[in-house]
């Protein structure tokens, strides 16, 4: 609209001098030509007469100004990072998105918004070189154990309703900002100074997130929240900054030693489970076999009952006999009459256990006919004599 005004006025100054100026020049050449003189016997020439109609195009111009600058002016675009909202004698028409449109002219107006996303700091600013420059009355809070704390946010936000941007506050970006402020002291201020400075920052952004966007729809003001994070939180002063970052520090070996430790019973857990596995199995086994022994074994005496059932005599000289192959191979045999009191084994005077195993057979076939005081006795692994028993039964019935 201003671009068709200075148009206007561009046509006034420079054409209405324009339009005297040839004016003047018709009637200049109008009034000092002379006009030629007729011949003789001829008659006289009429003189001619330039008149430019300067009062008849004049008005036309200014006329076709006009109506160019109200055509111009009824016509107007929106980009797409731009909201229009169009007025009719201070009252609101509608809101226009991209595009071309057209209003009334002299009697609509438009003002057009940017719904960009913006950001600003909170606790900081930046200046025109770039550095940021802290606003200790902004950044400076008191957390919930009573220690100052010194942090500051960066706030990105954008309209989201122009008519309240425009006419429902004066100032909607510094509402914004004070709304922000109070938002970041009362979330800060519930939470500890080393929350605030290590783990608990994610929560305190979400939190004063929460907190703005509840307000804002309070106070309707024609912006919205987009995201707001803490770019730097730490104590006011140094002393306590090296405190805070030994602390950091601390906590930071601490977690490492906890990872070394989970990694080492990572490592160790499978073997120490393997080999436990293993020891399960192997008593399962043992287990699984020595009650397959012990079947077998019920089994065997079982058989051997079923045959002493039937015929026991036969039975016992068969056991007996067998017992005796498993027990005279590594039977010891001592010869003594009874008085002797240091006894010699056999096999110190033989040349092996054939000969003890020999020897014991002979004293056992040959003592049947002896008597039991004179005649030498064999003592056995069992305890007794076997010195005048020449039947088996009887043998095999002692046994």
């Amino acid at each position: 609209m201003s671009s068709l005004i200075w148009i206007l006025i561009l046509i006034l100054v420079f054409g209405v001098p324009l339009l005297r100026n040839l004016r003047g020049r018709s009637k200049g050449s109008t009034g000092n030509q002379k006009q030629p003189e007729a011949p003789e016997g001829t008659a006289p020439v009429p003189k001619k007469h330039f008149n430019f109609p300067v009062r008849k195009i004049l008005p036309v111009i200014l006329i076709l100004c006009v109506v160019l600058v109200l055509a111009l002016g009824s016509f107007y675009s929106v980009s797409e990072q731009e909201n229009a909202v169009v007025t009719q004698f201070g009252k609101i028409v509608r809101t226009d998105t991209a595009g071309l449109y057209f209003k009334i002219p002299l009697l609509q107006s438009v003002r057009k918004v940017d719904i960009t996303t913006h950001g600003t700091g909170v606790g900081y600013s930046v200046s025109d070189t770039g550095q940021n420059i802290t606003d200790e009355s902004d950044g400076i809070m008191i957390t919930s154990d009573f220690n100052l704390l010194n942090i500051d946010f960066y706030l990105e936000y954008k309209v989201d309703d122009p008519v309240a941007y425009l006419y429902y506050s004066e100032d909607p970006e510094g509402i914004l900002k004070n709304i922000a402020l109070a938002s970041i002291r009362s979330v800060v201020s519930n939470y500890a100074v080393d929350d605030a400075i290590t783990t608990g920052k994610n929560q305190i952004q979400a939190d004063v997130k929460e907190t703005m966007m509840q307000e804002l729809e309070k106070n309707d003001i024609g912006l919205q929240v987009v995201n707001i994070t803490v770019q730097d939180s730490e104590p006011p002063t140094n002393e306590i900054k090296q405190a805070f970052k030994a602390v950091e520090t601390a906590k930071q070996g601490a977690d490492t030693a906890k990872n070394n430790a989970l990694q080492y019973q990572n490592s160790q857990l499978p073997g120490a489970e393997a080999q436990a596995d293993k020891i399960v199995q192997d008593a399962k086994a043992a287990k699984e076999a020595r009650i397959a022994e012990a079947a077998g074994q019920v089994s065997r005496f079982n058989a051997e009952y079923e045959e002493y059932s039937k015929y026991p005599a036969v039975t016992k000289k068969r056991m007996f006999y067998e017992t005796m192959e498993d027990i005279l191979p590594d039977l010891k045999v001592i010869i003594t009459d009874g008085d002797t009191q240091t006894l010699l084994p056999l096999d110190s005077f033989s040349g092996g256990q054939s000969d003890d195993a020999s020897a014991a057979s002979g004293s056992s076939s040959g003592s049947g006919s002896g008597t039991s005081g004179s005649s030498p006795a064999i003592s056995g692994a069992y305890g007794g004599s076997t010195a005048g028993n020449d039947n088996p039964d009887t043998a095999a019935s002692e046994y």
